[in-house]
């Protein structure tokens, strides 16, 4: 007679061994798809294709790239894995060599050409960031203690936040592009959001301004300024007259205005350090009646209107979420941001998801 795990192997036929275990290998090596995009960011390998009118052979992208004539095939090879994946396009001539394949552009490399207004380059290395891999790779050892620190500490003996005063740039280059897509979609779908806002906003954690020079643009009735600490103000463009700069701590006080808006800003604290952020918040603003609200840009994890272009977003809202767990952050669903909003004190919010990784949260007094 057959033990139980000797009859969950004969349920699988040998073709359905085989089916699992390519599935197993594939889980197992994606990482390489980050490595080989991140590689082509850094080389330039969409803005190598742009400038060549929208079409580049290998030889023409290792022209333009700088690759050295002996790593051609290595080349085709990392551009197999990123047209396999979708990040490129390429057609094939009849002729089989390894010049014979014209690569173009899709949607998603066409974020990544840096000449764009809405270019997404900069984001590619804060997410594939080998901080971030060394530190994730600690999750078993940490699950199993009660350990009190983060991830990113356990692995590197300090804060994220230390390590990107000296990242030359990286993680604020990274985060400014985002705000830059985020906010040009964002005001298009959401823009009633911004519009019934009476005179006022207070971007807490805005760094340099750049999602509140959005709204200031598209609304010009409305006063924005940026809250952040001391050292990120120092650093702020001095000549920005849409926007004024305040250093605080948002923890200790925040500006009255008659809306607060935080952009992925609370997905990087535990649900007690939300709570404080939104009482502050809460002090900040006036009644509902007078048009008082908290803006919250930020994902929603299982939001977004059913059907086949969610499933990328959607699988984006589970790893993102996992991916924040390096810094004790998380991603929230519904439920957990509702604990959270009354809590603190709020009545009521609104949620307004889009097809994409984030959502816009109206939090009402």
């Amino acid at each position: 007679m057959a033990t139980p795990n000797q009859e969950d192997e004969l349920t699988m036929s040998t073709d359905e061994f085989l089916e699992a275990q390519a599935e197993l290998y594939h889980h197992c090596i994606a990482f390489v798809k980050s490595l080989t995009l991140k590689a082509a960011t850094d080389l330039g390998v969409a803005d190598a294709i742009h400038r060549r009118g929208g079409a580049a052979t290998l030889s023409d992208l290792a022209s333009e790239t700088g690759i050295h004539p002996t790593k051609l095939s290595n080349l085709r090879r990392i551009m197999r894995v990123l047209t396999a994946s979708g990040i490129f396009s390429v057609q094939h001539s009849d002729v089989v060599s390894d010049d014979d394949a014209v690569y173009k552009l899709t949607r998603v490399s066409r974020l990544l050409v840096k000449s764009s207004s809405y270019q997404l380059s900069p984001v590619v290395p804060v997410l594939v960031d080998p901080f971030a891999w060394s530190a994730l790779l600690r999750m078993p050892e940490w699950l199993a203690t009660d350990e009190r620190a983060s991830l990113f500490d356990l692995a590197h003996g300090c804060p994220l936040w230390d390590t990107t005063v000296e990242d030359g740039g990286l993680f604020k280059d990274g985060m400014a592009a985002d705000s830059r897509v985020a906010m040009h979609v964002l005001l298009a779908r959401c823009g009633g959001v911004f519009e019934a806002v009476r005179s006022s906003l207070v971007d807490v954690g805005g760094s340099h301004g750049t999602t509140a020079a959005a709204v200031a643009k598209a609304f010009p009735h409305i006063k924005c300024t940026v809250l952040d600490l001391p050292d990120v103000v120092a650093g702020a463009p001095a000549n920005d007259a849409a926007v004024t700069f305040v250093a605080g701590d948002m923890f200790e006080y925040i500006p009255p205005a008659d809306a607060i808006l935080l952009k992925w800003i609370l997905h990087d604290w535990k649900d007690e350090d939300c709570i404080k952020i939104l009482r502050r918040c809460k002090e900040a603003i006036p009644s509902r009646d007078a048009g008082g609200k908290v803006i919250i840009i930020e994902t929603v994890v299982g939001s977004g209107s059913p059907g086949a272009q969610q499933i990328f977003s959607k699988e984006a809202q589970v790893l993102m979420d996992v991916f924040m767990m390096y810094i004790d952050g998380i991603e929230r669903e519904e439920h957990e941001w509702s604990k959270i909003f009354f809590e603190a004190g709020f009545s009521d919010y609104k949620i307004t998801p889009t097809n994409g990784v984030l959502s816009v949260i109206e939090v009402y007094p």
